[in-house]
């Protein structure tokens, strides 16, 4: 075998470098199936390493089946280890490795989550909350105060989740947004997006139609098709869903809205249109599923109350804490209609047994004392702060050159750039990014009917209103730079 001199990086230990090179060339086929390996006495003299080097050596071999050992006797390469066989060699004729149905249909839909880009001076980027706004003190006293609570044992708890968080949250959906109902149809989930996945588990099969908001939640339209779901896109205009365009010819499965703030396009669904909706479900046999992901910000507008408080027996009701304490808590609920209960519980635990324990019952803590509904009234006072500084700065430096919707609720606006294609909507972020800014488009979150003139979704909840405005100034310095370089192209 020779000195340890290999070309392997002088870090890697001895022992290691022994049992690389021993596997290396049994893979090579120096050493047979059925060969012995120098006793571990003699290979020790050859490289100059203490015996015990070796038989560590041997032993990891040993471990990974490339040779087998007695006591007292040689160490012999074991049959399973012919040439061609071992990690990274190729084999002839190998079969290909088997995904899913389900897996190969992940595998072709795009990724459109929006990634946090680094060196940006600003990012507009919706769905990110500023992280001084979380309630640091109160949630590690809450935490403390779950940690410290004296348990029998340690043991799995109900996939439904903590019966604390679930009778505060109770009291919760019936003081914040008018629901009222039993403790047994509340499901903690793990963010909104195992509530979306669960629905599709348990509500859809391959095939079935499934309606979704034009444009629509990027991730709720991959967790469908994932699914294998048929997709029919439905238009919506600045108030929401044209249930108008619903179709009744065949049985739907499901319908996926957000009429509380439409995603993203910021409409607040009307009565009328709400009851139109709830008509067509039990027309087709549909359930509707409602996302309520930021109901909590209401500034402009009376809050509408939720579908589920109109119909429980077709709505599903989502919702979570990501916009109000933090995504990274995944921590969401759903409320079901009771012919559901045991199915989606059922799922829930299949899924991933329960949703963490110690965060449930600190959330059940905040809610009990009060704290949590301050601080989503602090963090309503803070954003329509923010809302009004963003819109203001977008009116002095764009003036008509935008549209702006969707400002009467959430944390994010739409700004229609009126003289610019959406053609341009991936160079202007370009130039935008370069300038430090991040931006994001809304045509991908389109399925269907496509916009002509560019927009972004610009999101507010985590800058201050001083940074919106230097933010806003600094993007309307590099879109005017890129209009008019675009006007000297289109002269020449």
């Amino acid at each position: 075998m020779g000195q340890l001199d290999d070309g392997r990086p002088r870090r890697t230990g001895a022992a290691r470098r022994i049992y690389l090179d021993l596997r290396d060339q049994i893979g090579a086929g120096v050493y047979a199936p059925g060969d012995r390996l120098p006793s571990s006495r003699t290979l020790a003299d050859e490289l100059g390493v203490s015996r015990t080097t070796v038989t560590a050596a041997f032993d990891q071999l040993v471990s990974e089946g490339y040779v087998t050992s007695h006591q007292g006797a040689a160490s012999v390469v074991s049959d399973m280890t012919r040439p061609g066989t071992l990690r990274g060699r190729q084999v002839e004729h190998r079969l290909p490795l088997p995904l899913s149905d389900y897996a190969a249909r992940l595998m072709e839909l795009p990724i459109h989550y929006p990634t946090r880009q680094k060196g940006l001076e600003f990012d507009f980027r919706y769905g990110d909350i500023a992280s001084a706004d979380f309630p640091t003190l109160l949630w590690r006293r809450a935490m403390n105060a779950a940690l410290l609570r004296r348990r029998d044992s340690l043991s799995y708890e109900h996939p439904a989740g903590s019966a604390a968080l679930r009778q505060q949250l109770q009291g919760y959906l019936w003081r914040g947004r008018g629901i009222r109902c039993d403790v047994d149809q509340i499901i903690v989930v793990s963010g909104s997006q195992q509530a979306l996945d669960l629905c599709a588990r348990v509500l859809v099969n391959i095939g079935d139609r499934v309606i979704l908001e034009d444009p629509c939640y990027a991730m709720a339209r991959n967790v469908m098709a994932a699914a294998g779901a048929d997709i029919v896109a439905v238009s919506c205009d600045n108030s929401g869903l044209l249930v108008e365009e619903l179709p009744h010819q065949e049985k739907s499965a499901l319908a996926f809205v957000t009429p509380s703030h439409q995603f993203p396009l910021g409409g607040v669904l009307p009565q009328s249109r709400r009851d139109a909706l709830l008509q067509w479900a039990y027309s087709v046999g549909a359930y509707i599923v409602e996302d309520d992901y930021d109901g909590e910000y209401r500034y402009d507008v009376k809050p509408i109350p939720p579908l589920f408080q109109s119909d429980q027996d077709r709505v599903i009701y989502i919702g979570t804490v990501s916009k109000t304490l933090s995504p990274t808590l995944r921590l969401g609920y759903l409320v079901i209609p009771r012919p559901l209960i045991n199915v989606f519980t059922r799922c829930k635990q299949l899924a991933d047994r329960h949703s963490a324990s110690l965060e449930q019952e600190a959330l059940a803590i905040l809610l009990d004392t009060g704290s949590y509904e301050r601080h989503v009234r602090k963090m309503r006072r803070s954003n329509a702060e923010r809302r009004a500084a963003l819109i203001a700065a977008l009116t002095s430096c764009f003036g008509e050159k935008i549209d702006i919707v969707g400002t009467s609720a959430g944390l994010h606006v739409v700004a229609w750039f009126r003289n610019i294609g959406a053609r341009h909507e991936a160079r202007l972020i370009e130039i935008a990014r370069a300038a430090g800014i991040g931006i994001y488009p809304v045509s991908p979150l389109y399925l269907e009917r496509k916009p002509v003139v560019a927009g972004l979704v610009l999101g507010y909840a985590a800058l201050t209103p001083e940074e919106l405005r230097q933010g806003v100034e600094k993007l309307a310095s590099a879109i005017d730079s890129f209009a008019a370089r675009a006007r000297d192209e289109n002269k020449g």
